[in-house]
């Protein structure tokens, strides 16, 4: 809740949060810190990201055609062992709008801790 807190009472906290304060995490989705990994590169520890929101049109489809999701911004023909979701069925004639959303977010390092 972005709570203060003692260096002397909690020393080892300190080490991890060097201004004395708990990140405020509430309302925020969690992403895990990429720390060099490349999925989310540049972001620094506990940093916020905002949300997006896209649209992605996918033009008309042909009657009884099969199609699959292989990126999830990118409509591509159906190709097993390719593709992430599929969908197959007659098509209404029109195009259709896929939306991506990331929700606003938070860089958090995830701990395991063996006990």
């Amino acid at each position: 809740n972005g709570a203060a807190f003692s260096s002397e009472m909690y020393p080892k906290l300190a080490k991890a949060y060097p201004t004395n304060k708990l990140p405020d995490l509430r309302g925020e989705f969690i992403r895990g810190w990429d720390d060099g990994r490349g999925i989310d590169a540049g972001r620094t520890l506990l940093s916020g990201q905002d949300g997006t929101s896209f649209s992605h049109y996918g033009g008309n489809f042909d009657i009884g055609s099969g199609h699959s999701i292989n990126n999830y911004d990118q409509i591509v023909s159906n190709q097993p062992g390719f593709s992430r979701f599929s969908f197959a069925g007659p098509s209404r004639g029109d195009g259709v709008n896929y939306v991506t959303i990331r929700p606003r977010n938070i860089a958090f390092n995830y701990i395991v801790r063996a006990a």
